[in-house]
């Protein structure tokens, strides 16, 4: 349990770390905007958090006081709450508003701190042992720090969760869509590990042992913070992560449909606009290639409509498989079997000259993409059983 425990820590302490790094190498350009100094500071504020914890886990004074780690821990998770919440705030609400509730927050985490600071001492913090911050011990002002602590964390996390849902359907802009999104999720997630440590501070004080359930916490809070740093930073690389993802579907796809291409464009060459290649020599001009290759599969089929047998299927195709994919496997079958019809000469008695791809619709490329793909991917399992 101790070794998932410190897996979790230090899962959360790189993805903060990381998230940091990554927004660091913007500042040239965006060190005037409010929104991305706020984020700045909060990243900042959570691999302090981290350090901290790193700092309490190798021993019980920092900087000569006893357990100053653990509180100064406390205090960058109250101040990274405090300004996650005041990032939505930029993110989603007018200037004007924005600077009068980011006065709020910044005044209740002020009086938090405080409060926290005050516990810590009044309780005797510096003269405890550290494991008395992890389950309280059973001392009443050790209790009510933590549990003051966990609150501290638990509020942002319903109000960033009760903000970001009718915010991210307003918005226009896909990659801020995306981030209130996952600020939304990681807001459950971190109020998900907020009841659990609860649950472990007062079962131990009540003297409950709940055993391998104690792990829980530090799940909950490793996955919540990954998602919290991935949410603050995806509005600058989430565009292009997804361009990328595009482009790797759009090359897969292109390299799957070449086997069919290749059949059809050795049966009718004059199908081809440009001269004929298995793979992408430009990555730029993925997308032209493949409208291109969609193209001349759909022109090399309507030159086999004469040898086209309607009576073709695709044995091949799986019984349990589904409706679609049955059909792909008879439109490939037919394909093949009107190619070698065409290569000898042989037409076939039951023929449909106005024959094309079935309850189609080739307006929308995307679709039609898919469709062809599973074709041609029938269309080389016939090929390999022969």
């Amino acid at each position: 349990m101790t070794t998932t425990k410190t897996l979790c820590f230090a899962i959360a302490a790189l993805s903060s770390y990381a998230a940091l790094i990554y927004r660091l190498c913007q500042v040239r350009r965006s060190w005037r905007d409010n929104a991305y100094r706020a984020l700045v500071i909060t990243l900042l504020l959570q691999c302090v958090t981290f350090t901290m914890g790193v700092v309490a886990m190798g021993g019980d004074r920092f900087l000569g006081v006893g357990n100053l780690a653990i509180l100064l821990m406390h205090l960058s998770a109250v101040a990274v709450c405090v300004t996650a919440q005041i990032i939505l705030l930029h993110w989603s609400t007018a200037d004007e508003e924005a600077i009068r509730k980011t006065r709020y927050w910044l005044v209740t985490g002020i009086a938090v701190t405080a409060l926290l600071i005050a516990l810590f001492f009044i309780a005797d913090g510096p003269g405890r042992p550290a494991s008395d911050f992890n389950t309280g011990s059973g001392q009443p002002l050790i209790l009510t720090y933590l549990l003051v602590f966990i609150t501290s964390q638990a509020v942002p996390c319903v109000t960033i969760f009760r903000q970001c849902r009718p915010y991210a359907r307003m918005t226009d802009k896909a990659s801020l869509r995306q981030a209130l999104r996952l600020l939304s999720v990681a807001a459950v997630v971190l109020f998900l590990y907020c009841t659990a440590r609860t649950v472990n501070i007062l079962t131990a004080a009540a003297g409950i042992d709940i055993g391998a359930w104690t792990v829980l916490a530090s799940l909950f809070s490793a996955a919540g913070i990954a998602i919290l740093s991935v949410s603050l930073t995806i509005s600058s690389w989430g565009d292009s992560a997804a361009k990328l993802l595009n482009w790797a579907h759009s090359y897969r796809s292109y390299r799957a449909l070449y086997p069919l291409w290749r059949d059809l464009y050795e049966s009718s060459p004059d199908i081809v606009l440009d001269p004929p290649g298995a793979a992408v020599s430009d990555a730029s001009d993925l997308n032209y290639r493949l409208h291109r290759r969609v193209i001349e599969i759909r022109d090399g089929w309507r030159d086999l409509r004469p040898y086209i047998d309607r009576t073709a299927d695709g044995g091949a195709a799986d019984t349990g498989a589904s409706e679609e994919f049955r059909q792909a496997f008879a439109e490939a079958a037919q394909i093949r079997q009107a190619l070698h019809a065409k290569r000898t000469g042989t037409l076939p008695d039951d023929t449909e000259d106005a024959g094309d791809f079935h309850d189609r619709d080739t307006d929308n490329f995307t679709a039609e993409v898919a469709w062809l793909t599973k074709v041609a991917s029938a269309y080389r399992k016939l090929d390999s059983a022969r």
